[in-house]
């Protein structure tokens, strides 16, 4: 199996991995649900669960590979204010996890691309 057919089955199981986190251990991403949203935590934590594990699955399947890659890249930028929201919550604890929180934020960036990229080589091959 090449590179760029490992790539999307990576990015799925990281999403998947993920999304079960959300529901083994719902109340570490609670804390994280920025307060401006509307609605309970565990909502919102039990929802973006669910959308990782709909993208893990899509991006396993060529067929809605490409669709699914576009879709994790939006969702990728779409849960920055969470990690945010961590950073400035974090910002008084002990030094490794304030350093955690804060590494979080520019490791959106190369999930981003590394989504864009899945769905720009599926559109080259498909």
């Amino acid at each position: 199996m090449s590179r760029s057919e490992r790539s999307p089955l990576l990015l799925a199981g990281l999403l998947a991995t993920a999304g079960v986190g959300h529901f083994v251990s719902p109340q570490q991403f609670d804390a994280i649900v920025p307060r401006a949203l509307p609605g309970p935590a565990r909502a919102w934590t039990y929802t973006s669960g669910v959308v990782e594990l709909a993208l893990a699955a899509g991006l396993a399947l060529p067929r809605t590979r490409r669709a699914a890659a576009r879709a994790a890249a939006a969702f990728f930028v779409g849960v920055f204010p969470a990690n945010v929201q961590m950073a400035v919550d974090w910002r008084d604890r002990p030094t490794p996890l304030r350093a955690a929180a804060l590494a979080r934020l520019p490791l959106q960036v190369p999930l981003v691309l590394w989504a864009h990229g899945i769905a720009k080589n599926t559109e080259a091959t498909a």
